[in-house]
Protein backbone atom coordinates (compact mmCIF):
# COMPACT_ATOMS: atom_id res chain seq x y z
CA UNK A 1 0.00 0.00 0.00
CA UNK A 2 1.28 3.46 -0.87
CA UNK A 3 2.26 5.68 2.08
CA UNK A 4 0.93 8.66 0.13
CA UNK A 5 -2.42 10.25 0.92
CA UNK A 6 -2.55 12.48 -2.15
CA UNK A 7 -0.82 13.44 -5.37
CA UNK A 8 -1.52 16.63 -7.30
CA UNK A 9 -0.66 18.49 -10.47
CA UNK A 10 -0.77 22.27 -10.22
CA UNK A 11 -1.78 24.17 -13.34
CA UNK A 12 0.73 26.88 -12.43
CA UNK A 13 3.66 27.12 -10.06
CA UNK A 14 2.23 29.52 -7.49
CA UNK A 15 -0.91 27.41 -7.20
CA UNK A 16 1.28 24.35 -6.74
CA UNK A 17 3.10 25.88 -3.78
CA UNK A 18 -0.32 26.85 -2.39
CA UNK A 19 -1.39 23.18 -2.28
CA UNK A 20 1.99 22.08 -0.93
CA UNK A 21 1.76 24.66 1.85
CA UNK A 22 -1.79 23.70 2.86
CA UNK A 23 -0.75 20.06 3.20
CA UNK A 24 2.59 20.61 4.94
CA UNK A 25 1.28 23.07 7.53
CA UNK A 26 -1.59 20.74 8.45
CA UNK A 27 0.29 17.53 9.12
CA UNK A 28 0.83 16.03 5.64
CA UNK A 29 4.50 16.56 4.63
CA UNK A 30 4.50 17.36 0.92
CA UNK A 31 7.18 17.64 -1.74
CA UNK A 32 6.61 19.64 -4.92
CA UNK A 33 8.54 18.46 -7.99
CA UNK A 34 9.00 20.18 -11.32
CA UNK A 35 8.66 16.83 -13.14
CA UNK A 36 7.04 13.56 -12.05
CA UNK A 37 9.37 11.89 -9.55
CA UNK A 38 10.69 8.37 -9.78
CA UNK A 39 10.63 6.01 -6.76
CA UNK A 40 14.34 6.71 -6.46
CA UNK A 41 13.65 10.47 -6.27
CA UNK A 42 11.18 9.91 -3.44
CA UNK A 43 13.76 8.07 -1.31
CA UNK A 44 15.32 11.45 -0.56
CA UNK A 45 12.11 12.43 1.27
CA UNK A 46 11.22 9.51 3.58
CA UNK A 47 8.59 11.47 5.52
CA UNK A 48 6.69 12.55 2.39
CA UNK A 49 2.92 11.84 2.44
CA UNK A 50 1.91 13.94 -0.59
CA UNK A 51 3.61 14.52 -3.94
CA UNK A 52 2.92 17.38 -6.30
CA UNK A 53 4.08 18.33 -9.78
CA UNK A 54 4.20 22.03 -10.63
CA UNK A 55 2.83 22.57 -14.11
CA UNK A 56 2.07 25.19 -16.75
CA UNK A 57 -1.33 24.15 -18.11
CA UNK A 58 -3.09 27.29 -16.88
CA UNK A 59 -1.48 29.22 -19.73
CA UNK A 60 -1.69 26.48 -22.36
CA UNK A 61 -4.07 25.28 -25.06
CA UNK A 62 -6.20 22.13 -25.06
CA UNK A 63 -3.85 20.66 -27.68
CA UNK A 64 -0.92 21.21 -25.31
CA UNK A 65 -2.90 19.49 -22.54
CA UNK A 66 -3.68 16.53 -24.79
CA UNK A 67 0.04 16.03 -25.32
CA UNK A 68 1.49 16.85 -21.90
CA UNK A 69 -1.06 15.93 -19.22
CA UNK A 70 -1.60 12.19 -19.90
CA UNK A 71 1.98 11.08 -19.09
CA UNK A 72 2.00 13.19 -15.92
CA UNK A 73 -1.35 11.81 -14.76
CA UNK A 74 -0.21 8.26 -15.52
CA UNK A 75 3.00 8.78 -13.52
CA UNK A 76 1.05 10.15 -10.56
CA UNK A 77 -1.50 7.33 -10.75
CA UNK A 78 1.38 4.83 -10.55
CA UNK A 79 2.39 6.26 -7.16
CA UNK A 80 -0.76 4.69 -5.73
CA UNK A 81 -2.23 7.50 -3.61
CA UNK A 82 -6.03 7.35 -3.13
CA UNK A 83 -6.51 10.62 -5.01
CA UNK A 84 -4.81 12.66 -7.69
CA UNK A 85 -5.87 16.30 -7.67
CA UNK A 86 -5.77 18.59 -10.72
CA UNK A 87 -5.13 21.83 -8.88
CA UNK A 88 -6.43 25.07 -10.42
CA UNK A 89 -6.41 28.66 -9.23
CA UNK A 90 -9.13 29.53 -6.73
CA UNK A 91 -10.26 32.31 -9.07
CA UNK A 92 -10.97 29.59 -11.69
CA UNK A 93 -9.94 31.92 -14.52
CA UNK A 94 -9.79 29.85 -17.69
CA UNK A 95 -11.28 29.74 -21.17
CA UNK A 96 -11.97 27.25 -23.95
CA UNK A 97 -8.68 28.24 -25.61
CA UNK A 98 -6.38 28.87 -22.62
CA UNK A 99 -6.15 26.89 -19.37
CA UNK A 100 -9.24 24.84 -20.26
CA UNK A 101 -10.22 23.16 -16.98
CA UNK A 102 -12.90 21.11 -18.68
CA UNK A 103 -10.34 19.53 -21.02
CA UNK A 104 -8.05 18.68 -18.09
CA UNK A 105 -10.97 16.97 -16.33
CA UNK A 106 -11.74 14.99 -19.48
CA UNK A 107 -8.14 13.75 -19.62
CA UNK A 108 -7.93 12.92 -15.90
CA UNK A 109 -11.29 11.17 -15.95
CA UNK A 110 -10.06 8.96 -18.80
CA UNK A 111 -6.67 8.17 -17.26
CA UNK A 112 -8.01 7.35 -13.79
CA UNK A 113 -11.24 5.72 -14.92
CA UNK A 114 -13.61 7.36 -12.44
CA UNK A 115 -16.87 8.40 -14.10
CA UNK A 116 -17.56 11.15 -11.54
CA UNK A 117 -14.99 13.84 -10.70
CA UNK A 118 -15.64 15.76 -7.44
CA UNK A 119 -14.67 19.43 -7.63
CA UNK A 120 -14.03 21.92 -4.81
CA UNK A 121 -13.13 25.49 -5.78
CA UNK A 122 -13.97 27.62 -2.74
CA UNK A 123 -11.14 28.08 -0.23
CA UNK A 124 -12.27 30.22 2.72
CA UNK A 125 -8.66 30.48 3.98
CA UNK A 126 -7.92 32.37 0.76
CA UNK A 127 -11.24 34.27 0.95
CA UNK A 128 -12.68 32.41 -2.02
CA UNK A 129 -16.24 31.12 -1.66
CA UNK A 130 -18.69 29.10 -3.76
CA UNK A 131 -22.37 29.58 -2.93
CA UNK A 132 -25.17 27.99 -4.96
CA UNK A 133 -22.56 27.26 -7.61
CA UNK A 134 -21.33 30.86 -7.94
CA UNK A 135 -17.77 31.88 -7.16
CA UNK A 136 -16.94 34.90 -5.00
CA UNK A 137 -13.51 36.36 -4.19
CA UNK A 138 -12.38 39.09 -1.81
CA UNK A 139 -10.27 42.07 -2.89
CA UNK A 140 -9.33 45.03 -0.70
CA UNK A 141 -11.67 43.86 2.04
CA UNK A 142 -14.74 43.60 -0.23
CA UNK A 143 -16.12 40.32 -1.56
CA UNK A 144 -17.17 40.30 -5.22
CA UNK A 145 -18.87 37.82 -7.48
CA UNK A 146 -16.01 36.69 -9.72
CA UNK A 147 -17.50 38.23 -12.87
CA UNK A 148 -17.56 41.59 -11.05
CA UNK A 149 -14.18 41.21 -9.36
CA UNK A 150 -12.06 44.32 -10.07
CA UNK A 151 -9.10 42.25 -11.32
CA UNK A 152 -10.37 38.85 -12.44
CA UNK A 153 -13.23 40.25 -14.52
CA UNK A 154 -10.55 42.14 -16.47
CA UNK A 155 -7.81 39.50 -16.54
CA UNK A 156 -5.67 40.19 -19.63
CA UNK A 157 -5.74 36.56 -20.83
CA UNK A 158 -8.68 34.77 -19.20
CA UNK A 159 -11.21 37.35 -17.93
CA UNK A 160 -14.01 35.82 -15.86
CA UNK A 161 -17.34 36.81 -17.38
CA UNK A 162 -19.43 34.09 -15.68
CA UNK A 163 -19.69 33.43 -11.93
CA UNK A 164 -21.76 30.23 -12.13
CA UNK A 165 -19.00 27.64 -12.41
CA UNK A 166 -21.27 25.08 -14.04
CA UNK A 167 -22.04 27.52 -16.85
CA UNK A 168 -18.37 28.45 -17.08
CA UNK A 169 -17.40 24.77 -17.43
CA UNK A 170 -20.11 24.22 -20.03
CA UNK A 171 -18.13 26.53 -22.33
CA UNK A 172 -15.11 24.23 -21.99
CA UNK A 173 -16.50 20.69 -22.01
CA UNK A 174 -19.58 18.68 -22.91
CA UNK A 175 -19.29 16.76 -19.62
CA UNK A 176 -22.33 17.18 -17.38
CA UNK A 177 -22.00 19.19 -14.16
CA UNK A 178 -24.02 18.65 -10.98
CA UNK A 179 -23.94 20.40 -7.64
CA UNK A 180 -23.88 19.78 -3.88
CA UNK A 181 -25.28 23.00 -2.44
CA UNK A 182 -24.71 24.72 0.88
CA UNK A 183 -28.05 23.63 2.33
CA UNK A 184 -27.22 19.98 1.69
CA UNK A 185 -23.82 20.40 3.30
CA UNK A 186 -25.27 22.21 6.32
CA UNK A 187 -27.69 19.31 6.78
CA UNK A 188 -24.76 16.86 6.87
CA UNK A 189 -25.91 15.10 3.70
CA UNK A 190 -22.94 15.74 1.43
CA UNK A 191 -21.97 12.07 1.20
CA UNK A 192 -25.51 10.96 0.38
CA UNK A 193 -25.86 13.63 -2.31
CA UNK A 194 -22.52 12.70 -3.89
CA UNK A 195 -23.48 9.02 -3.97
CA UNK A 196 -26.79 9.89 -5.64
CA UNK A 197 -25.06 12.00 -8.28
CA UNK A 198 -22.55 9.21 -8.91
CA UNK A 199 -25.42 6.79 -9.44
CA UNK A 200 -26.88 9.26 -11.92
CA UNK A 201 -23.49 9.30 -13.72
CA UNK A 202 -22.87 13.03 -13.27
CA UNK A 203 -19.41 13.67 -14.71
CA UNK A 204 -18.43 16.68 -12.54
CA UNK A 205 -19.84 17.32 -9.06
CA UNK A 206 -19.20 20.84 -7.74
CA UNK A 207 -19.37 21.45 -3.98
CA UNK A 208 -20.38 24.75 -2.42
CA UNK A 209 -17.74 26.00 0.04
CA UNK A 210 -18.63 28.84 2.38
CA UNK A 211 -17.03 28.16 5.75
CA UNK A 212 -15.14 25.61 7.83
CA UNK A 213 -18.21 23.44 8.43
CA UNK A 214 -19.16 23.14 4.73
CA UNK A 215 -15.51 22.53 3.84
CA UNK A 216 -15.29 19.69 6.37
CA UNK A 217 -18.52 18.10 5.14
CA UNK A 218 -17.29 18.24 1.54
CA UNK A 219 -14.03 16.58 2.60
CA UNK A 220 -15.94 13.87 4.46
CA UNK A 221 -18.12 13.14 1.44
CA UNK A 222 -15.15 12.79 -0.89
CA UNK A 223 -12.96 10.74 1.45
CA UNK A 224 -15.62 8.33 2.67
CA UNK A 225 -16.80 7.60 -0.88
CA UNK A 226 -13.31 7.03 -2.31
CA UNK A 227 -12.96 3.98 -4.55
CA UNK A 228 -10.45 1.19 -3.98
CA UNK A 229 -8.19 2.44 -6.79
CA UNK A 230 -6.53 5.87 -7.31
CA UNK A 231 -9.11 8.36 -8.55
CA UNK A 232 -9.21 11.90 -9.89
CA UNK A 233 -10.32 15.18 -8.28
CA UNK A 234 -10.32 18.75 -9.54
CA UNK A 235 -10.44 22.19 -7.95
CA UNK A 236 -8.42 24.73 -6.03
CA UNK A 237 -6.48 24.14 -2.81
CA UNK A 238 -9.99 23.94 -1.36
CA UNK A 239 -9.60 20.22 -2.13
CA UNK A 240 -6.64 20.00 0.25
CA UNK A 241 -8.33 22.16 2.88
CA UNK A 242 -11.50 20.02 2.72
CA UNK A 243 -9.66 16.72 3.09
CA UNK A 244 -7.46 18.13 5.83
CA UNK A 245 -10.51 19.38 7.72
CA UNK A 246 -11.96 15.87 7.65
CA UNK A 247 -8.68 14.12 8.49
CA UNK A 248 -8.03 16.52 11.42
CA UNK A 249 -4.35 15.60 11.71
CA UNK A 250 -1.88 17.22 14.14
CA UNK A 251 -0.55 20.43 12.65
CA UNK A 252 3.08 20.84 11.65
CA UNK A 253 5.20 21.59 14.72
CA UNK A 254 6.26 25.21 14.87
CA UNK A 255 9.85 25.79 13.86
CA UNK A 256 12.09 28.80 14.18
CA UNK A 257 11.68 31.15 11.20
CA UNK A 258 14.65 31.33 8.83
CA UNK A 259 17.03 34.17 9.65
CA UNK A 260 16.70 37.48 7.80
CA UNK A 261 18.78 38.21 4.74
CA UNK A 262 20.60 41.45 4.10
CA UNK A 263 19.72 41.36 0.38
CA UNK A 264 16.60 40.01 -1.31
CA UNK A 265 16.11 39.72 -5.06
CA UNK A 266 12.57 40.25 -6.41
CA UNK A 267 11.75 39.54 -10.06
CA UNK A 268 8.18 40.34 -11.12
CA UNK A 269 6.23 39.76 -14.31
CA UNK A 270 2.89 40.29 -12.57
CA UNK A 271 0.40 42.90 -13.82
CA UNK A 272 -1.77 42.63 -10.69
CA UNK A 273 -2.66 45.74 -8.69
CA UNK A 274 -1.83 43.73 -5.54
CA UNK A 275 1.74 43.18 -6.73
CA UNK A 276 1.91 46.81 -7.83
CA UNK A 277 1.05 47.84 -4.27
CA UNK A 278 3.75 45.54 -2.90
CA UNK A 279 6.33 46.98 -5.26
CA UNK A 280 5.35 50.54 -4.31
CA UNK A 281 5.54 49.76 -0.58
CA UNK A 282 8.92 48.03 -0.88
CA UNK A 283 10.37 50.95 -2.84
CA UNK A 284 9.32 53.23 0.01
CA UNK A 285 10.96 50.89 2.53
CA UNK A 286 14.51 50.34 1.39
CA UNK A 287 14.21 48.39 -1.88
CA UNK A 288 15.48 49.72 -5.20
CA UNK A 289 13.44 49.44 -8.40
CA UNK A 290 14.60 48.48 -11.88
CA UNK A 291 11.74 48.97 -14.35
CA UNK A 292 11.97 46.64 -17.36
CA UNK A 293 10.71 47.15 -20.88
CA UNK A 294 9.10 43.75 -21.60
CA UNK A 295 9.17 44.12 -25.37
CA UNK A 296 12.79 45.25 -25.40
CA UNK A 297 13.68 42.35 -23.07
CA UNK A 298 12.56 39.94 -25.78
CA UNK A 299 13.92 41.73 -28.82
CA UNK A 300 17.55 42.31 -27.88
CA UNK A 301 20.18 41.57 -25.29
CA UNK A 302 20.70 45.26 -24.56
CA UNK A 303 17.72 45.56 -22.18
CA UNK A 304 18.68 42.31 -20.46
CA UNK A 305 22.25 43.51 -19.90
CA UNK A 306 21.01 46.92 -18.74
CA UNK A 307 18.85 45.19 -16.13
CA UNK A 308 21.75 42.99 -15.01
CA UNK A 309 24.05 46.00 -14.67
CA UNK A 310 21.48 47.99 -12.67
CA UNK A 311 20.77 45.08 -10.32
CA UNK A 312 24.50 44.33 -9.97
CA UNK A 313 25.13 47.88 -8.78
CA UNK A 314 22.30 47.68 -6.22
CA UNK A 315 23.47 44.31 -4.89
CA UNK A 316 27.13 45.36 -4.68
CA UNK A 317 26.03 48.27 -2.49
CA UNK A 318 24.13 45.92 -0.18
CA UNK A 319 20.69 46.78 -1.55
CA UNK A 320 17.67 44.69 -2.54
CA UNK A 321 16.56 45.13 -6.17
CA UNK A 322 13.05 44.70 -7.57
CA UNK A 323 13.11 44.05 -11.31
CA UNK A 324 9.59 44.47 -12.67
CA UNK A 325 8.03 44.44 -16.13
CA UNK A 326 4.76 46.05 -15.00
CA UNK A 327 3.60 48.32 -12.19
CA UNK A 328 -0.08 47.37 -12.41
CA UNK A 329 -2.79 46.55 -14.98
CA UNK A 330 -2.15 49.72 -17.00
CA UNK A 331 1.21 48.29 -18.05
CA UNK A 332 -0.17 45.12 -19.66
CA UNK A 333 1.55 44.29 -22.95
CA UNK A 334 0.06 41.56 -25.15
CA UNK A 335 1.62 39.42 -27.82
CA UNK A 336 1.95 35.86 -29.04
CA UNK A 337 3.55 33.69 -26.32
CA UNK A 338 4.70 36.86 -24.57
CA UNK A 339 4.03 35.46 -21.08
CA UNK A 340 6.03 32.33 -21.85
CA UNK A 341 8.93 34.16 -23.45
CA UNK A 342 9.07 36.95 -20.88
CA UNK A 343 8.88 34.48 -17.99
CA UNK A 344 11.80 32.51 -19.40
CA UNK A 345 13.76 35.74 -19.86
CA UNK A 346 13.05 36.83 -16.28
CA UNK A 347 14.14 33.39 -15.09
CA UNK A 348 17.45 33.76 -16.90
CA UNK A 349 17.83 37.17 -15.26
CA UNK A 350 17.15 35.75 -11.77
CA UNK A 351 19.52 32.83 -12.41
CA UNK A 352 22.39 35.09 -13.38
CA UNK A 353 21.94 37.40 -10.40
CA UNK A 354 21.48 34.60 -7.86
CA UNK A 355 24.66 32.89 -8.97
CA UNK A 356 26.66 36.06 -9.49
CA UNK A 357 26.00 37.35 -5.97
CA UNK A 358 25.45 34.08 -4.07
CA UNK A 359 22.07 35.31 -2.87
CA UNK A 360 20.19 32.99 -0.53
CA UNK A 361 16.62 34.21 -1.11
CA UNK A 362 14.53 35.29 -4.09
CA UNK A 363 10.89 36.12 -4.84
CA UNK A 364 9.36 35.48 -8.26
CA UNK A 365 6.05 37.33 -8.60
CA UNK A 366 3.31 36.38 -11.06
CA UNK A 367 1.64 33.03 -11.67
CA UNK A 368 2.77 32.45 -15.25
CA UNK A 369 6.10 34.17 -14.61
CA UNK A 370 6.85 31.83 -11.70
CA UNK A 371 6.35 28.76 -13.84
CA UNK A 372 8.54 29.76 -16.74
CA UNK A 373 11.16 31.51 -14.60
CA UNK A 374 11.56 28.58 -12.21
CA UNK A 375 12.56 26.31 -15.07
CA UNK A 376 15.73 28.36 -15.47
CA UNK A 377 16.84 27.81 -11.87
CA UNK A 378 17.83 24.09 -11.85
CA UNK A 379 15.11 23.26 -9.31
CA UNK A 380 14.22 19.59 -8.86
CA UNK A 381 11.83 20.00 -5.92
CA UNK A 382 10.54 22.39 -3.27
CA UNK A 383 9.54 21.87 0.34
CA UNK A 384 7.91 24.25 2.80
CA UNK A 385 10.30 26.42 4.76
CA UNK A 386 8.07 29.13 6.22
CA UNK A 387 4.45 30.21 5.62
CA UNK A 388 3.95 33.88 4.79
CA UNK A 389 0.95 35.03 2.79
CA UNK A 390 -1.61 32.23 2.37
CA UNK A 391 -0.73 30.41 -0.84
CA UNK A 392 2.78 31.87 -1.19
CA UNK A 393 5.16 30.22 1.26
CA UNK A 394 8.90 30.56 1.39
CA UNK A 395 10.33 27.27 0.09
CA UNK A 396 13.59 25.38 0.28
CA UNK A 397 15.10 24.52 -3.10
CA UNK A 398 16.29 20.95 -3.74
CA UNK A 399 18.59 20.75 -6.73
CA UNK A 400 21.22 18.42 -8.20
CA UNK A 401 23.21 21.62 -8.81
CA UNK A 402 25.18 22.39 -5.61
CA UNK A 403 25.12 26.09 -6.50
CA UNK A 404 21.29 26.13 -6.22
CA UNK A 405 20.59 23.43 -3.61
CA UNK A 406 19.46 24.96 -0.33
CA UNK A 407 18.48 28.36 -1.78
CA UNK A 408 15.15 29.86 -0.67
CA UNK A 409 12.40 30.91 -3.05
CA UNK A 410 8.91 32.34 -2.89
CA UNK A 411 6.67 31.92 -5.93
CA UNK A 412 4.02 34.60 -5.41
CA UNK A 413 0.71 34.75 -7.24
CA UNK A 414 -0.31 38.17 -8.48
CA UNK A 415 -3.31 38.48 -6.17
CA UNK A 416 -1.57 37.17 -3.04
CA UNK A 417 -0.14 38.91 0.01
CA UNK A 418 -0.26 42.18 1.90
CA UNK A 419 1.49 45.35 0.81
CA UNK A 420 4.48 44.76 3.11
CA UNK A 421 5.16 41.20 1.89
CA UNK A 422 8.52 41.83 0.23
CA UNK A 423 9.80 43.68 3.29
CA UNK A 424 8.60 40.86 5.57
CA UNK A 425 10.26 38.16 3.49
CA UNK A 426 13.58 40.00 3.54
CA UNK A 427 13.37 40.33 7.32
Amino acid sequence: MSPLLLTFYGDDFTGSTDAMEALSVNGVPAVLFLAPPTPNDLRRYPDCRAVGVAGLSRSQSPAWMDEHLPPVFEALRALGAPFCHYKVCSTFDSSPAIGNIGRAVEIGRRIFGNATVPMIVGAPALRRYVLFGNLFATADGATHRIDRHPTMSRHPVTPMGEADLRRHLAQQTALSSAHVDILTLQAGLGLERLQTLRAEESAIVLFDTLDAASLREAGRAIWESRPAHPSFLAGSSGVEYALLAHWDLPARPKTAPPPPVDRLLVVSGSCSPVTAGQIHWALQNGFHGVALDPVAMLESDAEFERAVAAADAILRNGGSPILYSAAGPADVVSGKDLGHRLGARLGALANRLLRGHELRRVIIAGGDTSGYASQALSIQALTLLQPFAPGSPLCRVWSPDPAMDGREIMLKGGQVGGKALFVEVRG
